[in-house]
């Protein structure tokens, strides 16, 4: 299998369409910096990602993850009609990756609009089921999802996708204010 894949699907629910995942191009800029103006998006992402200018640096940032091979991070599309691509409901990475090593992390974040319809529990399953098998002769076994205690929505997420709170990770000021949960997904074998 290609593990640079173009594109990832997660199907629609009764309530919210399908999602597209893909990688993030120049042109996603602008909604970028619309997404960005969230303030709950701001307190829960380490990204400043103020206007189009630090948008677009962001976006070089994640095509460079895929180039390098360490980070893979996918636009979360919601698909508005069957073949075409609607608005821009959030992010979902894997990173950290390591040849050889038997772990990466994954992170996600959703807009404003798309919370509490599924969406980032949808992209991380659909990014999961993806790394597992785009990268299973490389070992990797197994996935963390780290974040702050207090973002009880990234735990609800964590569980509804099968990601098993493991631990609790002491707060490393200035980047990690707040003590943190960890999570882990492994592959099935």
């Amino acid at each position: 299998m290609n593990r640079i894949a173009a594109r990832l699907e997660a199907d629609a629910t009764p309530s919210a369409p399908a999602l597209i995942l893909r990688p993030w191009n120049p042109a996603d800029a602008a909604g970028l910096v619309d997404l960005a103006c969230d303030e709950a998006l701001r307190r829960w992402t380490s990204s400043a990602v103020n206007d189009e200018v630090s948008a677009a640096r962001w976006v070089q940032h994640q095509q460079r993850g895929w180039e390098t091979g360490d980070r893979f991070g996918f636009a979360i599309v919601e698909a508005q009609v069957p073949g075409d691509e609607g608005q821009l409901a959030g992010h979902v990475v894997l990173k950290n990756v390591t040849p050889g090593a038997s772990s990466a992390e994954v992170g996600y974040w959703t807009a404003a609009h798309a919370r509490g319809r599924g969406v980032a529990p949808r992209a991380l399953q659909a990014l999961t089921d993806w790394a597992f098998t785009a990268f299973p002769g490389d070992g990797l076994t197994r996935l963390e999802l780290m974040h702050q205690v207090d973002n009880t929505a990234s735990c609800r997420v964590a569980s509804k996708s099968r990601y098993e709170l493991t631990g609790l990770l002491p707060a490393a000021p200035p980047a990690y204010p707040a003590a943190g949960h960890l999570h882990v997904r492994t592959r099935d074998l």
